[in-house]
């Protein structure tokens, strides 16, 4: 299923992920988006195609040893290490690269406060992706970010001081960015977040918690 969306990846992240440099959590979320948006999926294939078109440019220069065997084998890891926009069977609101990192199961889903509770995808040096769970109508504590942090929207919608986000929805957050994201009434909010660095909760007890839930 596709949808209709009004915030989609920008361009220098479309074209870090094409170029397999984009971290591993947030190549999650350019490919979960990407599987949800007709718009993006198009702009995907025109930076692929544009790096086909710079790699014919170079096809006539003489590489020396086995350098060029090298070159393409660096491409080959890079486009192994991201997923694919679609490389798994879509599930109720999951598209197919949130299924992968699922590995076809249903999120183990741990509760942190607040009725809101989240599932951790991915872990490591690079950052971190989660799903998250945020009631109908309920905020996540006032927050800023320590670098950059993708939410893409999988269920529902929320709202902060940059606007709204509905299904299909990315939001792009930096260190610029403090806010209070709340919930649509109407339906639970679920969503996909990627960060690369710990967020910085505003209030102490988000501050204390935050240890024990990595974020």
């Amino acid at each position: 299923m596709t949808h209709q969306t009004s915030h989609h990846i920008p361009d220098a992240l479309m074209a870090a992920y094409v170029s397999g440099t984009l971290p591993r959590p947030f190549a999650l979320v350019v490919a979960s988006h990407v599987s949800m948006c007709d718009d993006c999926r198009a702009n995907l294939h025109a930076h692929e195609a544009a790096g086909g078109a710079v790699l014919e440019s170079i096809g006539e220069e003489r590489l020396s040893g086995d350098l060029r065997s090298k070159v393409m084998g660096a491409l080959d890891d890079a486009f192994d290490m991201a997923p694919e926009p679609a490389p798994a069977k879509r599930s109720g609101v999951f598209p197919g690269p949130v299924m992968e990192a699922l590995k076809g199961q249903p999120p183990k889903w741990k509760r942190l406060g607040g009725g809101v509770r989240q599932c951790i995808l991915d872990m490591g040096a690079e950052g971190s992706a989660r799903l998250l769970h945020i009631p109908a109508g309920n905020p996540v504590p006032e927050h800023s970010h320590g670098g950059l942090e993708l939410t893409l929207v999988l269920q529902g919608g929320f709202s902060d001081t940059t606007g709204h986000f509905d299904v299909g929805d990315v939001e792009v957050a930096d260190g610029d960015l403090e806010h209070v994201p709340v919930a649509d009434m109407e339906v639970d909010c679920i969503c996909l977040a990627a960060t690369d660095a710990p967020l910085r909760f505003s209030s102490l007890m988000p501050r204390i918690l935050q240890p024990f839930f990595a974020i």
